[in-house]
């Protein structure tokens, strides 16, 4: 029961923080919400940041095996699968109430590098940008880190365009640029090696 309790304020927390940001949010809103007491809240949680810290480990679990599932059930080989993360994006843009990022947001309500909140986001990017590096290493591409570097830029515009704008073709104009810097990055690899037998 007790941890059914838990599970009930981070989820509700999670929808709530999502959907109207950080600092909008109350303890009292979310309380109402869950309707749960406020001791029971403070029997887990010791303020609102602990639980803006819980719903943003819950939302990176999710968010991150989603991803990870989606490219991998999407493509067999690196390229589709660094492709395919475009494609999944696009049906995250189309979904009921989405809000863009909820790291980015978290990152602009709490700007301060050495603020947790802050850290647990950024710490988030850095675990996801490790999983598209692991896939550029496997494409033998001359330099991997900046072709890395360059996907994960498009990605983020893509969702921070997506968020602001909301046009229906951002995940394809994306994608397409993806494709334009894998093959050019292959293509590179492949002269290099022909000329340097």
């Amino acid at each position: 029961m007790a941890s059914k309790l838990r599970e009930k304020l981070v989820d509700t927390a999670l929808e709530l923080f999502y959907d109207q940001g950080f600092h909008v949010v109350s303890v009292d809103m979310i309380l109402a919400e869950a309707g749960i007491s406020k001791p029971t809240l403070y029997k887990y949680f010791r303020s609102k940041n602990e639980l803006i810290l819980a719903a943003l480990r819950r939302r990176d679990e999710q968010s991150r095996n989603w991803l990870m599932r989606e490219m991998e059930r999407r493509g067999s080989k690196p390229r589709e699968q660094l492709l395919s993360l475009f494609d999944t994006l696009g049906d995250f843009f189309l979904t009921e109430g989405f809000r863009g990022c909820m790291f980015i947001n978290a990152t602009v309500e709490f700007p301060q590098l050495d603020d947790p909140i802050h850290q647990a986001a950024a710490e988030h990017k850095r675990i996801f940008g490790r999983h598209i590096a692991e896939l550029v290493d496997k494409l033998n591409v001359l330099v991997p880190e900046e072709l890395t570097e360059q996907l994960l830029i498009l990605m983020e515009g893509a969702v921070i365009t997506a968020h602001v704008s909301q046009p229906k073709t951002v995940a394809q104009q994306a994608r397409q640029s993806a494709e334009i810097l894998i093959d050019h990055a292959l293509q590179n690899s492949t002269h290099t090696k022909h000329e340097n037998p």
